[in-house]
């Protein structure tokens, strides 16, 4: 097993890569994408090569491409489908993992089906018949397939890769997983991707067929989060947390025009009712949450995207893989229990060697969880600066408007239709 540490890659170019095509070369450079990031410069040619690989490195240093160029350049040598099959933990993961793979993809006329729950199950069937060079999926719509549709078959695919391996692989996803597992070809080249992998090294590379090839960044950074993520906290009272909340997003806001922000939260409610608040006070967002419909939650992401919102309120949903070069600012409107939850969500800005700002709402009976965040991520982080005049003069009118919202989120079958996913998961579960 090769062990490399990092190295500075930014006087490299993607010519510098022994094996690549000159077709995916003129693409690269097509795409403006001009300077591969250190796993990329590093995992591409024992890709190319044919051996497995495990990958570890922080958010946002360009894990996809990683396994997105060796894949498409085997494939244009020899195309036939199912040729690879990626698995994510999210639905928008895949979605964002699949324009990455047309993006790159379109000298080889590319076919790829994203197979996710939340979408008509027959037309997902319909597309799998057909045979599409890459398929991109979450573990139980796939599972689902494969156990009710047995002519359908994964058993000539050249490529699997896990990506977000430790969460494809932290228990919840078993079952579905070893039912993926029984239906692939054992002569297979494995790759898995992760921010952090460490304590599941030994389980992937268990999974993984052939000599393998491990690179991880370099213990002599071992910062998790990138030197150009300024990491900042906030210490408020619960009454003063939304008002502080508020007035530092319009501050922000006026400062960088440009710039896109994500606000994590703890449950669905908590981020419909955010975003509710904010729209009724003038102040314009979106919400994603596993409670909206998957049509719902991409029309949300596109108009996130597109920068015609500048807001996005999510749940954790949201913390890993999502790709949005212009978010500057994350912040933490409730600090996760788990400091990886916290280095996946500050993951979102600061990407690919942009800077970008992280700030983290701490009430008194939470800075034990600000002081394991800091353990884990080796930095200590400075108090931000807010406007406190405005969250004064603003907060209650803002306490009121939640309130309100709260009331009217009552009203609605939110709670009930939670109460019916989790009877139905339950169900699927077998329990």
């Amino acid at each position: 097993m090769a062990d490399l540490v990092s190295e500075d890659t930014r006087d490299k170019t993607y010519d510098d890569i022994p094996g690549l095509q000159p077709w995916m070369l003129q693409q690269l450079k097509y795409l403006k994408i001009l300077r591969p990031t250190p796993i990329q410069y590093h995992c591409i040619p024992p890709a190319i090569e044919g051996r497995d690989i495990i990958g570890a490195a922080k958010t946002g240093s360009g894990k996809t491409l990683a396994f997105v160029i060796p894949i498409l350049q085997k494939l244009s040598v020899d195309p036939y489908g199912i040729y690879a099959l990626v698995l994510t933990p999210t639905r928008e993961l895949a979605f964002q993992i699949a324009d990455q793979f047309k993006g790159l993809g379109g000298p080889v006329s590319l076919k790829i089906s994203v197979i996710v729950g939340g979408i008509d199950r027959l037309t997902q069937c319909k597309e799998l018949s057909k045979s599409p060079h890459v398929v991109v999926a979450t573990p139980g719509r796939l599972a689902d397939i494969l156990d009710s549709a047995p002519e359908f078959t994964l058993k000539r695919i050249k490529f699997l890769v896990l990506d977000e391996a430790d969460r494809l692989m932290d228990g919840r996803f078993d079952d579905q997983i070893q039912t993926i597992w029984s239906s692939l070809p054992e002569r297979r080249q494995t790759l898995l991707f992760s921010a952090t992998i460490t304590d599941r090294l030994q389980k992937m590379k268990d999974l993984a067929s052939s000599e393998v090839f491990l690179w991880q960044t370099s213990a002599k950074n071992d910062q998790a989060t990138v030197q150009q993520l300024d990491e900042r906290y906030c210490l408020v009272s619960p009454v003063s947390k939304d008002a502080t909340m508020v007035a530092l997003l319009l501050e922000f806001s006026e400062k960088n025009p440009k710039g896109l922000i994500i606000v994590f939260t703890d449950t669905c409610k908590s981020t419909q009712i955010l975003s509710m608040m904010l729209n009724n006070l003038g102040v314009q967002s979106v919400c994603i949450h596993s409670m909206l419909t998957q049509k719902e939650r991409l029309a949300a992401l596109a108009r996130f995207k597109s920068s015609q919102v500048k807001i996005l309120i999510a749940t954790d949903l949201a913390s890993r893989g999502l790709d949005i070069p212009l978010v500057q600012l994350i912040v933490n409107h409730k600090i996760p229990n788990s400091p990886s939850v916290y280095i996946h969500r500050v993951g979102r800005t600061a990407r690919a060697g942009r800077s970008g700002q992280a700030v983290t709402f701490v009430t008194p009976h939470e800075l034990k969880l600000l002081l394991a965040v800091e353990g884990k991520t080796k930095r200590k982080m400075s108090e931000v600066k807010v406007d406190e005049a405005m969250a004064q003069r603003i907060m209650k009118q803002v306490n009121v408007t939640k309130r309100e919202q709260e009331i009217k989120l009552d009203e609605t079958d939110f709670d009930e239709r939670r109460n019916i996913n989790k009877r139905k998961r339950l169900i699927m579960e077998g329990r």
